[in-house]
């Protein structure tokens, strides 16, 4: 195993605990998302994982250590990890290039600027090499700390929101270069985020986290078909909040559903379409059922009276 914490402990005041009792274990060369709501504590996991925060009671372990925290290291942060927070700690007046090569020997030149080139080519950065942190965007300063944290090939890399100030298209380029980096190189990777669509594809395992609890560890296919509860099917999209009514009429198993749940059939619930909006991949359809309002997707817009009915499989 190469992360494990057991029984973890923490709060930032005296009457408010944010973890009690938290377990969680990672395997090599695994990846896996953090999610949650603002203030669950992904960030808080990944600054006590690293080694940034003292935490109350409980170990964690990493490749069979017993980790000591701030109190046991004289110098923040645990050796063969990685970490890229949300201020990025990057040297203003150096180059991205010379960022990024921070962490690398001088012993041969030409290995380490190759190193530093295929790695800023990873983050989509390749024409800025000899730029000055000071004078790029937060989002490319955010793609220069990845670069550095990869270039020492961590056994475990922590990314906090790493996708959170890019735009849609270098958010695609990204993750894609980047995941296969990971993959390719062994490295483990435990990455916070609130956008799962966005990462899903790459994960392993999706942990969710909700006021400091763990509530759902498991694979993304899993996490999707069965939500714990309608705080992670939330975070996994849009959802619908049945009433009794429409619940009973649907035979819907659970008192919330996606709107990609429903379809049209004709031998089901009559429903009139209230407003039908291209949304790109399909129509955001919103229509009365019962005693309430309901969300359906659908290939093509819709109108007027209509039957519908729950589907069984996703």
């Amino acid at each position: 195993m190469l992360l494990e914490i057991k029984n973890l402990y923490f709060s930032y005041t005296k009457d408010k605990r944010l973890f009690e009792n938290l377990n969680l274990r990672l395997e090599p060369g695994r990846t896996v998302a953090l999610a949650g709501e603002s203030g669950c504590g992904k960030s808080t996991l990944l600054n006590l994982i690293y080694g940034l925060t003292d935490w109350d009671q409980g170990e964690i372990w990493f490749k069979g250590k017993k980790l000591l925290g701030p109190k046991g290291n004289i110098v923040p942060g645990e050796k063969e990890m990685k970490m890229v927070a949300q201020n990025y700690d990057l040297m203003p007046y150096s180059t991205v290039h010379d960022n990024v090569g921070k962490f690398l020997s001088n012993i041969n030149l030409k290995a380490k600027k190759e190193k530093v080139l295929e790695l800023l080519d990873v983050v989509g950065l390749s024409e800025y090499a000899d730029v000055k942190p000071q004078f790029l965007s937060g989002g490319q300063q955010q793609r220069v700390a990845i670069a550095r944290s990869l270039s020492v090939v961590p056994n475990l890399l922590l990314l906090d929101e790493p996708f959170s100030n890019l735009d849609y298209s270098r958010k695609i380029e990204l993750r894609s270069k980047l995941f296969s980096y990971v993959e390719r190189h062994g490295i483990s990777l435990i990455i916070s985020t609130h956008e799962i669509e966005e990462v899903m594809p790459w994960l392993d395992r999706l942990v969710i986290l909700q006021d400091g609890r763990l509530i759902q560890n498991d694979s993304p296919i899993e996490t999707y078909k069965k939500p714990y509860n309608e705080y992670v099917a939330r975070l996994l999209g849009e959802v619908n909040s049945l009433t009794p009514m429409q619940k009973s009429a649907l035979h819907a198993p659970r008192d919330f559903c996606f709107p990609q749940q429903l379809e049209l059939a004709s031998s089901g619930i009559p429903a009139l379409v209230l407003e039908s909006r291209f949304a790109g991949s399909h129509y955001w359809n919103k229509l009365k059922l019962a005693d309430a309002e309901i969300v359906l997707y659908h290939p093509t817009a819709l109108s007027g009276q209509l039957k519908i009915q729950f589907k069984r499989s996703l």
